[in-house]
This record gives C-alpha cells, structure tokens and sequence, in this order.
C-alpha cells in the first residue's frame, strides 16, 4: 500500500493524493468515483464541501510552513 501524501496549500485546499477513504460523521463513505487525488476546503465557502470547489480564491489567507508540533504530554 503506498503512502498517502498531504499537501496544504497556501491560501486554499488540502490536497489529498494516494490511498484513501473519506467518511462523513456517520462513518458513510464518500465515492470518490475512481479518484486518488482530491482537494478538501479549509475556507468553508465551497458549495461542494468537504470538497474545494475553489471559493476560497480572494477570500482565504494562510501561508502554508510546516513546524514542529510539541511533543505529546
């Protein structure tokens, strides 16, 4: 099974790229119909939510670099 790789995106969307499943709170699973690459909205102003629908453009500010969370307690 390869990895699956996360990418968050300045100023928009999670990229979700490799092997996955998506559930909503009921543990039912989203068809992704066929895809292995999906982008999730951070905004909250897509229509399409979880997914990006690309809303966010000129409405959504974050600069994406990584650091180091804490150790656990």
């Amino acid at each position: 099974m390869s990895k699956t790789k996360i990418t968050v995106n300045n100023n928009g969307s999670l990229i979700i790229d490799g092997d996955f499943q998506i559930f909503d709170k009921n543990g039912k699973e989203y068809n992704l119909g066929g895809r292995d690459k999906v982008s999730l909205c951070r905004c909250g102003l897509s229509k399409n939510k979880p997914f990006c629908d690309g809303s966010h453009r000129n409405h959504f500010e974050h600069e994406a670099e990584a650091f180091d969370l804490p150790p656990k307690p």
